[in-house]
């Protein structure tokens, strides 16, 4: 039985999004930050019919994402997690044959796609957080692109963005734009002040995180660009933990899928958690009201003249940053501290730079050639990969 649910700012824009989708096959759903996409249009689609008695599969970027949104889901919904709504991920599932939404990475599209080119029973897929651009999603929108062309007509496409230029992904998708309002809560920003060059970023987190008790009276949420940097912080907080008995958390996509539920639940001590930027989207951290943002995430690039790939420390675009802010203001008025300098904000790029644009494409061009396709740059991509 559906519970009551507490009103988010896409609540208004789904009668417009469904009637999109009824009229055209497919639309571009730009919502941003906190707006609630993720977890009110899968079952919004389902509950309207427009798919019939197809099955909603919604693509995530992260496996983590995956599992809680349709944790979410089943919540808000009153549903039995793994019966209506459910997962698949790399070496885990949660379904039956009966899951009218499931949630799935991008890889796993793409799998599927091999054994079952023409998607049958499925009704409608959504691509959230389309904006992130990853190699899987650009291939996985192109090929259910063609599927829908060239097999499924009645096969109806949703992509859901918070920062990505509509236009240009409307015009790939022949759809309309439906615009939701963003967070339901403000979120104040700060930028680090004068900070000598050479301060180590786990001396700046502790700085922050001892500041942000201060400031907000919920969870803290840092980000941080890899594991490394996330020991270096923990052991930067130790004693400040313990005067203060926190909760210090550590969340990254290697961690073990147990021990990442946990840390997203609330506990019974005030909690600091320490992420990559799998905290970037789609997941709520419950409690969370104070978010610092180091700046920096690592990326896969491949070296052109030697194709090896390795993990580059990048700076973080706008929209990323924007994005991580958002996570302060999900559940209550936030606060962010972005250590960075307000001169620094605006030398940062607008968005980041697509995989396909960075990656080794070997293993793509593999995928492509089980499916007939000799040539790379004819392949219908929303964005073509560089020459």
């Amino acid at each position: 039985m559906t519970r009551e649910l507490t009103p988010l700012p896409v609540d208004e824009t789904l009668a417009d999004l469904l009637d999109a989708l009824r009229a055209r096959g497919n639309a571009v759903l730009q919502a941003p930050p906190g707006a609630g996409k993720t977890t009110r249009v899968p079952p919004a689609v389902v509950a309207s019919a427009v798919v019939g008695s197809g099955q909603v599969l919604v693509l995530e970027p992260r496996r983590i994402a995956a599992r809680a949104a349709a944790r979410r889901i089943a919540d808000e919904q009153g549903w039995t997690l793994g019966r209506e709504v459910g997962w698949q991920i790399r070496f885990e599932r949660n379904f039956t044959r009966d899951t009218r939404i499931l949630f799935v990475t991008e890889g796993i599209l793409v799998q599927r796609l091999q054994r079952d080119p023409f998607l049958e029973g499925i009704g409608a897929v959504l691509f959230d957080e389309i904006h992130e651009r990853s190699l899987f999603a650009d291939l996985s929108l192109a090929l259910v692109r063609r599927v829908q062309l060239e097999a499924r007509p009645e096969l109806r496409l949703l992509a859901m963005s918070a920062t990505l230029d509509g236009e240009r992904l409307a015009a790939f998708l022949d759809a309309p734009i439906v615009t939701s309002a963003g967070r339901l809560f403000p979120v104040a920003l700060e930028y680090l002040g004068p900070t000598p060059a050479d301060t180590p970023l786990a001396t700046l987190v502790a700085r922050g995180v001892r500041k942000g008790l201060e400031t907000t009276p919920g969870d803290l949420l840092v980000f941080l660009p890899g594991v490394p940097e996330i020991r270096r912080a923990e052991e930067a907080l130790a004693t400040l933990a313990r005067e203060r008995d926190l909760a210090v958390e550590k969340l990254y996509g290697d961690l073990p899928s147990a021990e990442q539920d946990r840390v997203l639940r609330p506990g019974p001590r005030r909690k600091v958690v320490l992420a990559t930027n799998v905290a970037e989207t789609s997941i709520t951290v419950d409690g969370v009201t104070g978010v610092i943002d180091s700046g920096w995430v690592k990326e896969s690039s491949a070296d052109p003249s030697t194709g090896l790939e390795s993990l580059t420390l990048t700076r973080i675009s706008r929209a990323s940053a924007e994005q991580r802010a958002g996570r302060a203001g999900r559940q209550a008025p936030g606060w962010c501290l972005r250590l960075w300098s307000e001169h620094d904000q605006r030398g940062l790029k607008e968005r980041g730079r697509p995989e396909i644009r960075r990656a080794d494409l070997a293993w793509t061009v593999l995928q492509l050639a089980a499916w007939g396709e000799r040539d790379l740059g004819q392949f219908p991509w929303f964005e073509p990969p560089e020459a």
